[in-house]
């Protein structure tokens, strides 16, 4: 999903695992397109440690800022959609579209362990994310 949002931006966006961003990548960044998978109802553990290691290095840095988001889910997704909006409160970050949540349907346990395909009609919908996302920025109407 997040290769497919980045595609749709057209080089317009830097493509950055959690794991790896860092707060100067996101405070050099006019805005953001937080995208993870939900694991066990919230944002998955990479994820949450870039919010901690970021989170106050960057507090009263990027207010205003506009944001989406992209959900890769089991069922729900809304845990981990709600988890991010907690956490970007703080920082004062503006949604800028809705959430984009991808239900895979994986609820029993071979369908849980498996590799996961998302559709191509979701993956368009990213492409599309990325694409509205970049344009938005680029136009100055976030």
């Amino acid at each position: 999903m997040a290769e497919a949002i980045h595609a749709g931006a057209e080089g317009h966006a830097r493509l950055i695992a959690a794991a790896d961003a860092t707060s100067d990548d996101l405070l050099a960044a006019p805005g953001y397109l937080f995208v993870c998978p939900e694991n066990l109802g919230t944002m998955t553990g990479m994820m949450k440690e870039m919010f901690d290691r970021c989170y106050y290095p960057l507090l009263g840095q990027v207010e205003g800022r506009p944001y989406a988001t992209a959900i890769a889910a089991g069922s729900d997704g809304r845990g981990a959609q709600a988890q991010i909006d907690r956490i970007v409160t703080g920082w004062r970050l503006r949604r800028v579209a809705e959430p984009l949540i991808v239900n895979l349907g994986a609820q029993e346990p071979e369908a849980i362990l498996a590799e996961k395909q998302v559709p191509q009609a979701q993956l368009q919908a990213c492409r599309d994310l990325g694409a509205a996302f970049a344009e938005g920025l680029a136009i100055g109407i976030f």
